[in-house]
Order: structure tokens, then sequence, then C-alpha cells
């Protein structure tokens, strides 16, 4: 088990990766299947080419499920203090296509302590192959302060 951070532990301007991912067509197939979301602009390359964009694109929620704080080196520091998850927002601001790699990040923005727990806010971001940011957003935790 890694060392378990307290909310104390963060610091303001804290920065934390995950490991980078190249999307395929079984990421956007897989997502479809899952929720549902079958619009032809995410299977259907015919469709898609006619469009602004000129290729499928992937699903906003798939990206944003990618900036999921449990899918990198913070998710097994935080198993005996955190507390839970309260909210998620996205800003997509390019669109992102099969063969895209997405590396995302999450860094401290805000801390709010309340009564020996905490609220910790995240500024969520994806970057592509070329370091362009594609999603952001912010995650917002509660985070359990040290045990006395």
């Amino acid at each position: 088990m890694a060392q378990q951070r307290w909310f104390e532990d963060f610091a303001v301007g804290e920065v934390f990766r995950a490991p980078a991912r190249t999307l395929t067509d079984a990421h956007f197939l897989f997502f479809a299947g899952l929720t549902g979301d079958n619009h032809p602009i995410h299977y259907d390359a015919e469709y898609a080419k006619q469009t602004a964009f000129g290729g499928r694109l992937a699903h906003g929620l798939l990206l944003s499920a990618l900036t999921a704080l449990g899918a990198g080196e913070l998710s097994s520091q935080v198993e005996e203090s955190m507390i839970g998850f309260l909210s998620q927002s996205a800003r997509f601001l390019a669109p992102v296509f099969i063969g895209d790699t997405l590396r995302p990040e999450l860094e401290v923005t805000e801390m709010i302590l309340k009564e020996g727990r905490g609220v910790l806010k995240l500024a969520a971001r994806l970057l592509n192959q070329h370091g362009a940011t594609v999603l952001a957003g912010e995650h917002v935790y509660l985070i359990r302060a040290r045990p006395r």
C-alpha cells in the first residue's frame, strides 16, 4: 500500500498525472455499448466524414472518465482518507479522435478545511499528444484530515 495522504498533506499547485492512453476503436465501441450513446459521430466513419470534424469523435463523457482520480498515482494514496467524490465539471476545448494519445492531469487549486475533513478542489485536464489541452474541468473531493 502506498503511503496514505490526508487533507493536510496536499498543497495548492501540486500536480498528479495518470498514464497516457491512446484511444482506439475498441474504446469508442465499448463506451457506446456501456452507455447506450450510439450517435453516429462516434461510430460511423462515413457519417462523421460529412461533419465539420471530418472524422469519428470521442464521447465527451469518455474523455471526462479518463480524468478519474482512480486512474493515476493518487488513488492508492487516498484509500484511507477519501470520504467522497462531490462533483465534476468539464469543458471540451478540442476534438479527440481515434489514435489520439491523452495524458490526464489533476492539479490542486483550492483546499477548504472543515471540522476534521476538507474539501479538495482539483483542476482536471487532458492533454493530447501535441501538448494541447482538449478538456479542462474540475473535480471536488471530501478528504479526511489526519487522525489525531
